[in-house]
């Protein structure tokens, strides 16, 4: 028998988020930070330059990753267009027409040009493309192997360049690519459900992998400045810009792909399983993004990191980093430019379906 009173509507529920990948985001978006703060440092300094290397040769590649986890490869709808635009576009839009009038402040000139990313923008551009070209690749049988050829192809070929981002996109595919298959297969769910005292074996060999690269470059950063490493790491340049024209420069963005890899997934096994006090903070990531380069900037054209090697002064700006990240994550920070990087735009979009699908047999 039905009962008389009408069942209440299910409100649908929110996805639950796993803490891994919100702890991961933190630390990840922390070492970009750092890594952009000390830049200035590693021309006079080796202990900074093997500090560079160490976290270039896979903080990004983790980063990317992450974001491919949470790609979506089916079709996208309109809920999911409408995200593109205001998550990845109107930021980018937004972020690039200030960073031309901060340029045009302190230099004198205007130049605007929105198809060639201001520094850190260019992440935004390369997540416009590989969201819009997921479901493509995924249509395909090895789109994992395939997004390596792409990215290794791609160093051989200059005319690409930086316009739209085009060359770090390509460079970097394959670990977005990665991020997404590991969405497609149960590893977190085992993960976060291993016991822990085989999560401490894991553990244990990803702090061996991270101490023996740590050894390797601190060892021998003479030679990794000669041989250019760094260059290589930018997933940036093609291969002859940076002085190998060999026909196996290929190759060395290949290693560097091999070993990003296999520090993605130590970092990943070394993050905390369990919500943390850094967890929340993992969800603000984009802030800290998009607003560190302006606390970094007067900084760094001040000509204050332009001195001798100074280890205090490496150490100094690595805490810095750690503090600048925990700020620009604060609620303050994001209550002030939520506008800037989270715009909702609403005005923006056609009223309804019917507005955005065309019908088909209109006159």
């Amino acid at each position: 028998m039905s009962s008389p009173v009408a069942a209440a509507p299910r409100t649908p529920r929110r996805p639950v988020r796993m803490p891994l990948w919100d702890n991961a985001r933190f630390v990840a978006i922390t070492l970009v930070v750092m890594g952009h703060a000390i830049l200035k440092l590693i021309a006079e300094s080796d202990p900074a330059y093997g500090v560079y290397l160490f976290i270039y040769a896979f903080h990004v590649p983790v980063f990317v990753a992450v974001a491919g986890y949470f790609a979506k490869a089916t079709p996208p709808g309109v809920k999911q267009l409408k995200k593109l635009v205001t998550d990845l576009v109107l930021p980018y839009l937004i972020f690039e027409v200030i960073w031309t009038i901060v340029r045009a402040l302190v230099t004198g000139r205007f130049n605007p040009d929105l198809a060639t990313p201001s520094w850190t923008l260019w992440f935004l551009l390369a997540l416009i493309i590989w969201r819009v070209a997921l479901p493509y690749l995924a249509l395909l049988r090895f789109p994992l192997l395939i997004a390596v050829v792409i990215s290794v192809a791609s160093g051989y070929l200059p005319a690409i360049g930086s316009v739209f981002a085009l060359d770090r996109t390509l460079a970097l595919l394959p670990f977005f690519v990665l991020g997404w298959k590991l969405r497609m297969l149960p590893v977190t769910t085992l993960w976060t459900e291993l016991p822990l005292r085989r999560v401490w074996w894991w553990r244990a060999g990803a702090i061996a992998v991270f101490a023996a690269l740590a050894l390797v470059i601190a060892t021998n950063v003479p030679l990794w400045r000669e041989l250019k490493v760094r260059r290589v790491l930018l997933f940036e340049e093609a291969y002859p810009e940076f002085g190998y024209d060999q026909w196996w420069a290929g190759g060395l963005r290949l290693a560097a792909i091999a070993l990003a890899v296999l520090l993605v997934f130590s970092f990943l096994v070394l993050m905390p399983r369990r919500a943390t006090w850094i967890s929340p903070l993992g969800q603000a990531t984009l802030y800290v993004y998009l607003l560190h380069s302006f606390v970094l900037y007067p900084i760094r054209e001040s000509g204050w990191l332009d001195v001798p090697r100074d280890d205090l002064l490496l150490i100094g700006m690595m805490l810095f980093s750690i503090l600048l990240t925990l700020a620009l994550t604060s609620r303050p920070v994001r209550r002030v430019f939520r506008p800037l990087v989270e715009p909702r735009a609403e005005w923006l979009f056609a009223r309804g379906d019917e507005k955005i699908t065309p019908r088909v047999g209109a006159d």
